[in-house]
């Protein structure tokens, strides 16, 4: 079922919430080559950042004034001056948080959007090893959730730390410029104040991400139930789905409670600490206005910076959080960014001579996949494959046919031997240049996300339209395209769900008829055709096939025997080599194979249909 964009923002705002924070914020250190690419930016969010935490500091000087000056000298004209006063302030602090909170915002997006490119594109680079121990899932998550937590502390709360920081300092300075009498008094309140506040607040918010992974779990739990209704009905389990559903809405209710019942203490002990600290210092302040040592918009002017501080120390408490959780994502965004591809171009790289058709040779290849080093997946393998030859693969399941493709492409190296394009050893050729001379239908068809014309100019995206329709056409594709509402400009859903298998295998065959490379690597190319699809498909694949070095795996009779030779695997290595009839009269695997799987000469002979040799 797919993900609609709300689900997809809130399942990444779940995330990031259980994000683990990192050991300190010294990690935020790593995105400084990010920030500093936009240093004007970082020096007019600082200047406009300076500039409001200067108009909030002015503001209680302005109070002050207006109570001593304007009130206690009984004088509109003063009254007038400072309250005048007081709104220019206002307006510079509008204009310059308004000015803080678009760099800053504008800052954070900015360099998320660097980051999620930089790494996305390392990603794409990394080699399928690189995939066998890191989970597609967690990469994506890195991408969106750990990217999710940065954009809030650049874009936010690096900005509020900052604000609030200077607000800290220059509230203390001005404290006890106005009495540092009471100042000693606010010191002793704001930790018997803050302390608790904080050590609470971090319960509530801890049972907040409880109470909505539960909400999840239910949901996650109910969706699998219900996509599936069938096989639970068919198995009669109702009644036990109901009772795992009843039992995760029962704990999830309970979490509730819980965070129901710790932010109604904390909005008690709230209201009761800080009004029982202001109320506090009002007191000792006023006694201060009572016996002349201390004016009443003295008085005012302190209680306003005592808030000051203690607003600024809750919210650096709160910011502190986010920055140990960024810190966290960008130790884990920087491990993919500094994990490198097992392959990777060579330093000087040998250029391919140009060819229109290739010849291949494997010499004495060894190969065992990173996650099994014990257990060869090719063991020895030599053979040439000569220039506009047509090999065929076949062998049992795991005997390693794949693998040569994957070798071959070069997503893995060899342990041992060498694989060699046109005379170049291809560990000693840049990657890119050895896939550029190949064209690919693989097993699993591959079908994205877009129109079918782009999915065929994959294979070519600076081809033509003339050239995309001429290559569906010739996968025989034309027919079924037309048929789409849009033609080839109807959209194919997520992975081809429009498409039947056959239809989705045409498709690729396009592409690869597009890609027109002198090396065709052909896995299972018909596998999902009927007897009449494949007859068409076959005629496409017999001219592409003509004028390319071909590497096949097998699974049809009709497919070996059009084959120059065909290569035996078991168990990773060559048993057996030569053409259908010769193989045949030596018996062996490939004989007790062919008896098994392939359609027998007499109903080949009368047409019947073509059987699957399964290997």
């Amino acid at each position: 079922m797919r993900e609609d964009s709300q689900e997809f923002a809130d399942r990444v705002s779940r995330e990031a919430a259980a994000r683990p924070p990192g050991r300190n914020v010294g990690g935020l250190r790593r995105l400084a080559p990010y920030v500093a690419r936009y240093r004007l930016l970082v020096a007019a969010t600082l200047i406009a950042l300076l500039t409001a935490s200067g108009a909030t500091l002015l503001i209680p000087v302005a109070v002050r004034e207006v109570i001593d000056l304007g009130f206690g000298a009984n004088s509109a004209e003063l009254v007038h001056r400072y309250f005048a006063a007081m709104m220019a302030v206002a307006v510079v602090l509008g204009l310059a948080t308004a000015a803080r909170f678009y760099f800053i915002s504008w800052l954070g997006e900015r360099v998320v959007a660097d980051l999620r490119r930089d790494v996305y594109g390392h990603v794409l680079n990394m080699s399928p090893e690189f995939f066998e121990t890191t989970r597609t899932g967690e990469v994506l998550s890195r991408l969106t959730a750990d990217t999710t937590l940065i954009q809030t502390v650049v874009g936010s709360s690096a900005s509020i730390a900052l604000r609030n920081i200077f607000l800290l300092l220059g509230g203390l300075v001005m404290l006890v410029v106005t009495s540092a009498k009471l100042t000693g008094l606010v010191l002793v309140f704001v930790p018997v104040v803050i302390i608790p506040i904080i050590m609470l607040g971090r319960r509530v918010r801890g049972l907040s991400r409880a109470s909505q992974d539960r909400i999840a779990d239910a949901s996650a739990q109910a969706g699998e139930v219900l996509d599936d209704i069938t096989v639970v009905q068919a198995f009669t389990q109702e009644d036990t789905e109901r009772g795992r559903f009843n039992a995760t809405v029962e704990h999830g209710f309970e979490v509730a409670m819980l965070r129901i019942r710790a932010r109604a203490i904390l909005t008690a002990l709230v209201i009761v600490l800080v009004f029982g600290a202001i109320t506090g210092v009002l007191w000792f302040g006023a006694q201060g206005v009572l016996d002349g040592s201390m004016s009443a918009g003295a008085l005012g002017q302190f209680v306003l910076y005592a808030v000051f501080v203690a607003g600024a120390v809750g919210a650096l408490s709160e910011v502190w959080g986010d920055m140990q959780r960024a810190a966290g994502a960008t130790e884990r965004l920087m491990e993919l960014l500094s994990a490198k591809p097992a392959i990777a171009p060579p330093v000087n790289p040998i250029d391919l001579p140009a060819s229109t058709q290739c010849q291949v040779i494997f010499d004495a290849v060894k190969f065992h996949y990173p996650s099994r080093p014990l257990d060869y997946a090719l063991n020895n393998i030599s053979f040439t494959l000569a220039p506009g030859e047509t090999v065929a693969l076949v062998g049992p399941s795991g005997a390693g046919k794949s693998t040569l493709l994957q070798l071959l492409l070069r997503f893995y190296d060899p342990a041992a031997g060498s694989i060699t394009l046109d005379g170049v050893d291809i560990t000693k050729a840049d990657p890119r240049a050895v896939r550029r001379r190949i064209a690919i239908v693989p097993q699993n068809t591959i079908i994205f996300s877009t129109t079918a014309r782009e999915n065929i100019r994959y294979g070519r995206p600076d081809a033509s339209d003339e050239e995309v329709r001429a290559a569906a056409s010739a996968a025989q594709a034309t027919e079924f395209l037309q048929k789409l509402p849009e033609g080839l400009d109807t959209f194919l859903g997520e992975k081809g769900v429009r498409l039947s298998g056959g239809q989705r295998q045409r498709i690729a065959i396009a592409r690869a008829i597009l890609r027109n490379a002198p090396l065709l690597l052909l896995d299972e190319a018909t596998s999902a055709l009927d007897a009449e699809n494949e007859r068409l498909v076959q005629v496409a694949l017999d001219a592409l096939v003509a004028s390319r070095t071909t590497l096949v795996i097998a699974h049809r009779l009709a497919t070996v025997r059009r084959a120059d030779r065909i290569i035996v695997l078991d168990e990773g290595r060559i048993v057996a080599t030569g053409r259908h009839d010769e193989l045949m009269a030596r018996g062996g695997l490939y004989a007790r194979l062919a008896e098994l799987q392939f359609t027998d000469s007499a109903e080949m002979a009368a047409g019947g249909q073509l059987k699957l040799l399964k290997f």
